[in-house]
């Protein structure tokens, strides 16, 4: 599952507060730029924003 933040790093901040572990600190691709994280659950998400 892949969910859009407007202000990336503050997103990635409240991940690691909320006990996420990130698999994938934010990278540019093609459309934007995005970060890939485990939840406490064991699940795989990713956040992106544009530019």
């Amino acid at each position: 599952m892949v969910l859009y933040a407007h202000d990336l790093e503050a997103m990635e901040a409240r991940v690691k507060a909320a006990g996420g572990v990130i698999t994938a600190p934010i990278f540019s691709f093609p459309g934007g730029r995005r970060f890939h994280f485990q939840d406490p659950g064991g699940n795989e998400l990713a956040v992106w924003s544009e530019g």
